[in-house]
């Protein structure tokens, strides 16, 4: 426990987990709100005579932190605003910016992608390798991304696999857009995780078919003549009839707005889905393999 001006604040467990990540060096936007959120708390902690290193016990962390979070070049974390500005007599101010934080807290390219899935209409995703994100659980996609090599460092993994479950708030859109995802069989009988977290995996594709604006089809793994043999398939479709697509063997793997373009996506996409399971069969083709865990 602290005491510090009549008030008892709780402090974290282990110093050793610094709440915040990097901010990457080309996020232009991001490092201006960041370095907004570390100007204000310098200011405040400055105006109540504190020093940084003061501070730093305080909250229970390194001043080395402080100073990187002061200076712009760390992203704080929901929790420590919270104690910032109970300790700091904020009054609400620092805890208020959590919401700009949150808009920077992930990686801009996921950022940038997680704009576009919001703004959504109609999304498509055949994916041969595996699950498409938004139907990951947290412990899978964090299993998943530790297979990664080299091994990704354990601040970054986690701010992957926040943003990763971010992302999942468009489920709770109204209206709700259309999905429609088709799996190969192998992503399905991948035990990524082991056994539980596979069997947990599967078992939550099973309430994600219950949406009615979802629908996963699996492709057997005997079905090897369609078009998907190149690699993955995206596209997301938008109100203003607008889309953009992408697919790992065809223009260069890049995004695609093109309407011709586009087009070349959803006629191949329309062949994988004609030959993969309807949803029917695919969910009781789910519901074997959870039988078989």
């Amino acid at each position: 426990m602290q005491q510090v001006d009549g008030r008892v604040l709780d402090r974290p467990t282990a110093e050793a987990d610094e709440p915040g990540w990097e901010v990457e060096p080309d996020d232009e936007w991001g490092i201006a709100v960041v370095a907004t959120v570390g100007r204000q708390i310098r200011l405040r902690r400055e105006a109540v005579g504190m020093r940084a290193g003061q501070f730093a016990e305080a909250l229970g962390y390194g001043e080395d932190l402080i100073y990187k979070i002061e200076g712009g070049k760390r992203i704080p974390r929901p929790e420590f605003l919270d104690r910032a500005d109970e300790l700091l007599g904020a009054g609400g101010l620092l805890a208020a910016m959590k919401e700009d934080v949150e808009k920077v807290r992930y990686p801009r390219k996921l950022r940038q992608l997680a704009e576009m899935e919001a703004k959504a209409a109609e999304l498509l995703s055949y994916g041969n390798h595996n699950l498409h994100g938004l139907l990951q659980t947290e412990e899978y996609a964090r299993a998943l991304l530790k297979t990664r090599r080299p091994v990704t460092p354990e601040d970054q993994l986690e701010q992957a696999v926040a943003a990763r479950m971010a992302r999942k708030a468009i489920y709770e859109r109204s209206p709700a857009p259309e999905l429609s995802f088709i799996l190969e069989e192998t992503t399905l009988r991948r035990p990524v995780g082991g056994k539980m977290v596979w069997r947990r995996q599967l078992e939550h594709l099973l309430e994600v078919s219950l949406l009615r604006n979802v629908e996963i089809q699996v492709m057997p793994t005997d079905r090897w003549d369609h078009p998907g043999t190149g690699g993955r398939i995206q596209v997301l479709k938008f109100l203003d009839g607008t889309a953009v697509g992408r697919m790992d063997d065809e223009f260069n793997g890049r995004p695609v707005h093109d309407p011709k373009q586009l087009r070349i996506l959803e006629l191949r996409y329309g062949i994988i889905r004609a030959e993969a399971l309807t949803t029917r069969e695919s969910l009781a083709f789910v519901e074997q393999l959870v039988g078989e865990t």
